[in-house]
């Protein structure tokens, strides 16, 4: 077994708008999510609101995403946001895990079947996780039999795939897509996104979350690493002594984890 990759904290200053923390914390202005979900999905949306999850569910919801409720026309819409800085395996499960967070944060609330938002889960990914050179792929449930019929679950699963920017034939997405994979601004809306990442860096409550994030992350890699050397050793394949040097502490240390 391999060490997994230390945990390293990129610096303030270093941000771009592409990082999962920045991006969830940009994001939340208002603003500036209505501009990009209408860019993205070429819609004319009404207002964005940030509800509050489920107390039950939200230790499970992922903190990179970003929930939102999104009116558009006078239709209750849900759209959950994410920007994805690496590769992804399993990008389908992860979608399909999204969607059931938000069904069940929904029907938690008292809903019946019937009352659930139509959804859309967004993944912005700065690499093509199909390798397919498409700018955007989107999948909706259909009949394999016949095409024609659709499931009518009314959920929308679209993925921007920013490498293939130069392949979108909207100038709108397109411009987003470029600044997303370069860090360029080159238009009005995407340099007022430039300028929000600027300005985060100089919050002090931002700062502090960031950090007080990125301790979280290495707590959870840490005992994540604690445990994978533990079964090693319960099943024999590691030594106490070997396990205790690659985890830095005490072989009575990690003894003492064992019993």
């Amino acid at each position: 077994m391999e060490d997994s990759k230390k945990h390293e904290i990129k610096p303030v200053d270093q941000l771009v708008f592409s990082d999962d923390f920045m991006f969830g914390a940009v994001m939340r202005e208002p603003e500036i999510c209505k501009g990009v979900l209408e860019r993205l999905l070429q819609i004319k949306i009404d207002h964005v609101e940030y509800p509050e999850l489920q107390k039950a569910i939200s230790p499970f919801y992922t903190r990179k995403g970003v929930r939102l409720d999104v009116y558009v026309a006078g239709c209750n819409k849900v759209f959950d946001v994410e920007c994805q800085s690496y590769k992804v395996e399993s990008i389908g499960k992860r979608i399909r895990y999204y969607q059931s967070m938000c069904d069940i944060d929904t029907l938690m609330k008292g809903a019946a079947y019937s009352e659930l938002k139509e959804s859309f889960i967004i993944f912005i990914c700065l690499d093509d996780p199909f390798c397919a050179n498409l700018p955007v792929y989107t999948f909706e449930r259909r009949c394999k039999e016949n095409e024609a019929v659709v499931l009518g679950d009314f959920t929308h699963h679209v993925i921007f795939n920013a490498a293939a920017y130069e392949n979108e034939k909207n100038p709108e997405i397109k411009d987003f897509l470029s600044f997303v994979k370069n860090n360029k601004a080159e238009s009005d809306f995407t340099r007022g996104i430039a300028n929000m990442v600027q300005t985060k860096k100089f919050e002090q409550s931002f700062v502090n979350e960031y950090l007080a994030w990125n301790l979280h992350d290495q707590d959870v890699e840490r005992r994540s690493k604690l445990e994978a050397y533990i079964d090693l050793v319960k099943d024999g394949l590691l030594s106490l002594k070997d396990a205790a040097l690659k985890l830095g502490m005490s072989e009575d240390a990690l003894k003492q984890q064992i019993q």
